[in-house]
């Protein structure tokens, strides 16, 4: 294992918070993702599910979670069923859980092999009267792939169609949109992770290195520092590359003058961390450039100082809007006219920032919660203001994840060099010395 084993209190924890919200005579049942095809006999690398890992812990394919609160039996109460191993499944792949190590991992006494699911499953259902089946509700998800949970859900309302059918996705997302002080600890471990592979970059980026090379060096300290990776792809966009949101080829050369926007993070245990940083190819901004980072530099700032108890994501992304109105009318790229004649549905800024401020975070980068609900302590946000400007070629983003407390917002990435002179410090010296 790439991390210490995690207290299983976190997940034991996790599954009692989720109990509480089940009704009375009630089965749920969570299955890990399946291992994804690519052609031929090639797999992708497996990622379990996100809320298996969040109820147990278990990180492994084949894993079934059943919890019935009120079954007849107490060891039916909660119930991991994980694959069973072989001689040749272990010379091939390699050991996996045994019932003991998946006891110990996840807290849960019951543990069966996956193919006992259904007859135990049946004498549960039974039992119970409504079943509780979970399915992707992320707003931002369109599905295309069939799931395990999809193909279970058809086997079950078809096997037991007179049962009474629950959602899972709503419980789970109000649950996990908080976060529990463990959790934190391992988003902030992420973070620093995220810390040491931006000053390594810092010391590596000079004129004409490839976006590519730049990925390369980020993967190395991710992984040197137990990461199993990028929590997503990463984003590393030289010049007007910057422009494009979602930019992902990174396999363009970086000139001087120009700039490199750093969209990355690094994954530990699970959790996310979400970073970007942009930052001048030569070691130096120009008047102009160091203009438009600072606007947005201030904008992330004044955004953060939002993060707040008792505001809401609705409310904070206008307030931000207006901030982000006057950064650009002092730019140059707004006109008065521009603020005074635009609509509530478009406004004037989206032209140059126009994506969302924030997005939750935790085991997944854009993980579970609500957009409508108040923001209460324990809540991990991302603050990512951006200004891009296609014609002058300049695309910068800056963000930082924040934790929502009661005594003002905690900055996991503090410590990351962001302002501009200190980022030309870092980087001028080095780029000095290898002259």
């Amino acid at each position: 294992m790439r991390y210490p084993p995690i207290d299983p209190s976190l997940f034991i924890q996790n599954r009692n918070r989720l109990k509480s919200l089940l009704n009375l005579h009630s089965l749920a049942v969570f299955h890990s993702s399946d291992v994804m095809p690519t052609s031929a006999d090639g797999q992708h690398p497996f990622v379990q599910h996100t809320d298996i890992l969040y109820l147990s812990g278990i990180d492994q394919e084949e894993t079934v979670l059943v919890l019935c609160p009120d079954a007849v039996e107490e060891k039916h109460r909660e119930i991991l069923f994980i694959r069973e191993t072989s001689e040749r499944i272990a010379i091939w792949e390699g050991p996996k859980y045994t019932p003991q190590e998946a006891r110990e991992l996840s807290g849960i006494s019951s543990v069966y092999w996956t193919r006992e699911f259904e007859s135990v499953f049946r004498t549960l259902a039974i039992e119970s009267e409504t079943i509780y089946l979970n399915t992707n509700e992320h707003l931002r998800m369109e599905p295309v792939v069939e799931t395990r949970d999809m193909r279970f859900l058809k086997w079950c309302m078809a096997t037991y169609p007179l049962h009474h059918y629950d959602r899972l996705a709503p419980l789970m997302h109000h649950l996990r949109a908080v976060k529990a002080p463990q959790e934190i600890r391992l988003i902030r471990h992420a973070g620093q992770i995220t810390e040491k592979a931006f000053r390594r970059v810092l010391s590596f980026i000079q004129p004409d290195v490839w976006e590519f090379e730049i990925e390369a060096e980020i993967i190395h300290e991710f992984l040197k520092n137990r990461s199993r990776g990028p929590a997503y792809a990463s984003i590393i966009a030289s010049g007007k590359n910057a422009c494009i949101l979602h930019y992902e080829h990174n396999d363009h050369p970086c000139r001087s003058g120009d700039l490199v926007l750093m969209d990355f993070g690094a994954e530990y245990a699970g959790y996310a961390s979400d970073m970007t940083r942009t930052v001048p190819v030569n070691g130096r901004f120009s008047p102009r450039q160091k203009a438009v980072y600072n606007a947005v530099l201030r904008v992330l700032k004044a955004a953060s100082a939002m993060l707040t108890p008792g505001n809401a994501l609705t409310e904070y992304q206008k307030a931000v809007g207006q901030v982000m109105e006057k950064e650009l009318v002092d730019l140059g790229l707004l006109s008065l006219a521009d603020i005074q004649n635009q609509s509530e549905a478009a406004p004037a800024y989206r032209k140059y920032f126009m994506h969302g401020i924030s997005h939750h975070l935790g085991l997944n980068t854009h993980d579970y919660g609500n957009r409508y609900r108040i923001f209460e302590p324990g809540m991990v946000l991302t603050v990512e203001p951006g200004i891009y400007i296609a014609d002058e070629g300049i695309g910068i983003r800056i963000e930082n994840d924040i934790v929502i407390t009661t005594d003002g917002p905690d900055d996991l990435m503090k410590d990351i060099p962001i302002e501009a002179d200190h980022i030309e410090t870092l980087m001028y010296s080095k780029q000095r010395n290898d002259i």
